[in-house]
Order: structure tokens, then sequence, then C-alpha cells
């Protein structure tokens, strides 16, 4: 799962299981391969320059952009009211078993309880009260992070986990004067939040560079906040673009290998001309620190939610209405794509932009806008930016055909509604089959009950897996509401669908299950009898 751990505030209480922790920076955690923290691979960069990017060498110096940008480059500290877990004297605000516990520990050990990175007083101490008994008032517990003014009007940027949940906020300038924070809007879905101060004096600004002109490879340069050590620069490159960390559905982080750390979460990364390409959020760690893998916010992405955020104090997206999912190399060939690009609709939200446009379930979206959708996250990512009220033009593929649909996007609503089960009628009276590996029975009322299953979901039950048919999509419990095109309600239609596609010569056929509820494609292999 992915969750924001805020840096200056105590961790919810769990037992942390044996695995490595790392830290979204400032103030979100992350797990073993896992991000706990707290969608389209990017757009391939242009095709490289011939011999000028050959001839290109490392900066003799980053002093001359160091200071250029660090004056707009603030320290972010917030205090809130807090209870009580069961904390650790020692440890004021990390409970027993919390990530943070071992690696600030590390720290203690080194330069005393009572000073120093971690401990109450250093630097990166982030509760000063004493550790109160369980359920007790603590007081005040505060977080530290970074940020950058991107207007010299007193807009600040940072992330959203650094700000979440905040009573006060302040903002330090470089020369250590301190300004009372305003929370203009925040975007939890993206990471980003929009402060404003007012200052008697002028504010430096900075400006937003173009992230999809970014190429691997690239020079970039951090300044933050780590473990409290403010305008901290680190240097290095851009080692990916694209990546997906799972931390919320529009993720396209650039991964950098500058040493980011604790703290640095809200701050910028800069090209070599001095504009920001990203906001730093997060990183990878076995052990609490930089090992030379951070994501950062693409500014393409953040300067356009900046700008709704300071004209709306919130963000408008586009709304489509359907649920979706990848194309394995299995369901292309289910449903005749040649390649597993697109994405598979699952469901089908009622009276939605989507189904009004007439998008079924089973269709593949391999266009959207007049652009190419590779993957979900070029999907999500085009319907988001697309402006409510906006007519956008789909390609889908429907039984092997394209054909070209037109949705009048919707904005996203506050909760979005599930697509409803359909009916497929009547249940059918038949016996128990076996087909494919398969044990299948009738919906019926008991089983219905033990599924914990509506009246709304029709289909088969899928009662057994054979351990000789290996490894299958399917599990006992799942309801199978339709094979490739065709619902089915007895357990005798989904064994003719069966028998059909293979006279068809179809190696695998796609199934519509449900699952807990959830509505899903899964490509079913076919095993001749």
């Amino acid at each position: 799962m992915s969750t924001p751990a805020n840096a200056g505030r105590a961790p919810r209480s769990s037992r942390v299981r044996r695995t490595i922790a790392a830290v979204l920076l400032g103030t979100t955690v992350l797990t073993g391969p896992f991000l706990i923290a707290n969608q389209s691979t990017a757009a391939a960069a242009a095709a490289a320059p011939a011999e000028s990017a050959l001839t290109q060498t490392m900066p003799g110096s980053f002093a001359d952009l160091a200071a250029k940008v660090s004056p707009a480059v603030v320290n972010v500290s917030t205090t809130q009211q807090a209870k009580a877990e069961r904390a650790n004297p020692r440890m004021p605000g990390f409970p027993p078993g919390s990530p943070f516990e071992e690696f600030f520990r590390q720290f203690q050990d080194q330069f005393g309880q009572n000073g120093g990175p971690g401990g109450p007083g250093g630097p990166g101490g982030d509760d000063q009260s004493e550790g109160p008994s369980e359920g007790q008032p603590r007081g005040k517990v505060g977080s530290l992070g970074s940020g950058f003014i991107i207007d010299a009007a007193g807009y600040v940027v940072t992330n959203n986990h650094v700000i979440d949940g905040a009573d006060e906020i302040k903002v330090t300038l470089q020369d250590g004067t301190e300004l009372p924070a305003t929370l203009v809007g925040r975007d939890a879905k993206t990471d980003i939040a929009l402060l404003k101060v007012k200052s008697d004096k002028a504010l430096p600004a900075l400006d937003w560079g173009d992230s999809d002109a970014a190429r691997v490879g690239d020079w970039v340069m951090a300044v933050g906040n780590p473990f409290g050590l403010g305008g901290t620069v680190t240097k290095g490159i851009i080692s990916a673009r694209g990546r997906d960390i799972h931390s919320g559905p529009y993720d396209d982080y650039l991964q950098l290998d500058a040493a980011i750390n604790r703290g640095n979460s809200g701050g910028p990364t800069f090209t070599l001309d001095g504009r920001v390409i990203g906001i730093n959020t997060a990183i990878y760690s076995p052990n609490g620190g930089s090992v030379g893998i951070g994501f950062a916010i693409p500014s393409n992405i953040a300067k356009q939610v900046v700008a709704q955020l300071k004209e709306n104090g919130h963000v408008e997206r586009g709304w489509l209405g359907v649920k979706i999912q990848e194309i394995s190399p299995e369901i292309a060939e289910s449903v005749g794509l040649s390649q597993t690009k697109g994405a598979l609709v699952a469901e089908v939200t009622p009276d939605s932009p989507a189904a009004k446009a007439g998008v079924r379930q089973g269709d593949v979206i391999l266009a959207y806008g007049g652009k190419p959708v590779n993957t979900l996250r070029d999907l999500t990512r085009r319907v988001a930016d697309t402006k409510a009220g906006d007519t956008v033009d789909m390609t889908v593929v429907r039984k092997g055909k394209e054909t070209t649909l037109s949705a009048h996007i919707a904005p996203l609503p506050a909760e979005q509604r599930m697509a409803a089960a359909e009916g497929a009628g009547p249940a059918a009276e038949s016996a128990v089959e076996t087909v494919n590996g398969l044990k299948l029975a009738p919906l019926d009322g008991a089983a219905r009950s033990r599924l914990g299953l509506g009246e709304g979901v029709k289909g088969v039950v899928v009662t057994a897996v054979s351990p000789q048919a290996g490894d299958l999509p399917v599990r006992p419990g799942d309801v199978i509401v339709k094979v490739g095109d065709h619902s089915v309600t007895s357990p005798a239609e989904v064994t003719k669908s069966l028998h059909e596609a293979e006279k068809d010569g179809r190696k695998a056929v796609l199934l519509l299950v449900n699952r807990g509820g959830n509505e899903s494609f899964v490509p079913l292999k076919l095993v001749k009898a």
C-alpha cells in the first residue's frame, strides 16, 4: 500500500514486518521493493542531438548555479496537535517498530540523545515534546520539508505530504527570515501543495523548465532541507523517465541519482540553466538514506497543477467514466490484437461520458484525442488533462474492428460512482460441470450468501480449479460473467462458449470475472481435451 508517513508526525502505530524500509523524502516512507508513501510510461524524450550531446562535459562547478537559485529555495515547517501512540521516550514521534526508529537510533548513538540529527533539539528532530504515555495529549509536533518560491507575489510550492494535517505552516527563507504561510490549495493525487506568504521585501522567484525536453543522462542539481540542514545542494543526472511508484493515478516521475534525503520533500530539481524541472518527492532506500534512487514530479505536470491551485484553490480534472486494465500478451491474443498496447475497458459507469459515447465493456481504447494509448497511464493522464466540456475522439477496437467514438468529457466527481453489474437474465437450472480445469456451478442463493454477492450479479461460480490445469487466472469463488462477448448464466453456456472458441482455433479466450464485487477481464488459455 502507498500511504504517506509524514516525517514530522508520528507514523501510525503498526509493527513493521521484516522488510527493508525506505524514505519518502522529508516525510514519506518506502519499503523493500514497494513504496509506502505517502500512470503510460512518459513520452520518449526527443531524439538526441547528433554530436553536440556527445561532446557535453560535466560543468566545472555548480557554484554559480547554486548561488543563482538557492535564495528562492525555502524550508517549510509545520506544527499540529497530536495524540501520542505508545512511543519510546528516546524516540519522540516514532512508535516501536517504526521504519525510522532504528535509523534514528543510530544517530542518537552517534551524537547522543539530546543533540544531533534525529535527537530532540537536533536539526532532524521532529517532536519537541517529551514522550507522553499512550493516549495522552502530547502538545504540538512538527515536521520539516522543503519548498520553492515560484512567484514573487509570495507563492511557494511544496509537497502535499509535507503540510498534510498541519495547524500552522511556516516558511523560512535563505537569510533566516521566518514567514507564516497560508494554504492556497493542495492536490493529493499528485502530492503538490501551494502556499502563500507575505513579505515586506522583494522575494526571489524561480521559473519552470520543460520536463518533456529532459533526456536520460542530463545533468541536474537538487536543493533542499535534508534532516533540517537548509540550503543543501547536490548534483546528479536524470537516471530514467516515466517511473510509476504507485503513489497515485498520475505517476510519471523523473528518476534522479542526485543525493536527496528525508527533508528534501517539496524541494526543486534544476536544469543547468536554473529552471525547475522537478519537485523532489520520494526516494527508494534500504536504509533510510540516499542510495542514488530519487523521484521528482516532472515540471510539466506540476506547473499545470500549481496554476489551477493558484486560480481555483483546487484541481479540476476531466472524467470519462471507465475502469480500465492493462493489455497482457494473453489478453491481446484473446481479443485479436497484435501488440500489448491500449487500455481494456473492464467497466463503464452508467450515465458517464463513456456510456453516452457508446463505450462498451470489453472495448480496447487505442487512441485518445488523436494520440496513441500505449499504457494505462497514457489514458488516465490525458483524460485528467482534458478540460471538462471538451469533446474528444477515441479509437476503440471492438470484436476485432476499429471504430471511432466521441466523448463529451465531464468534470471528475468528488466520489466516482462504480459501474453497476448488469444482469443477464434469470439463472438457468443446470448441473455442475467441469471444463478447462474449472469446476463450475450455478450462482444460486446459497452461493450468493456464501460469496456476499447481491442479486445484481449474474454469472457462473467457479467452485474448484484442477491442480493439473496449471496456473490459471481464476480461482474458487470467482464468478464468470462473460466468455468473450457472451453473457453466461449456466455452466453449460460456459462450456459451449469455450468449445466454440476451440473450434475457431483460438488459443485463449477472454473471461469477465467478478471477484469480491469487482469486475475485471482475465485471459483463459484453452486446453484441448
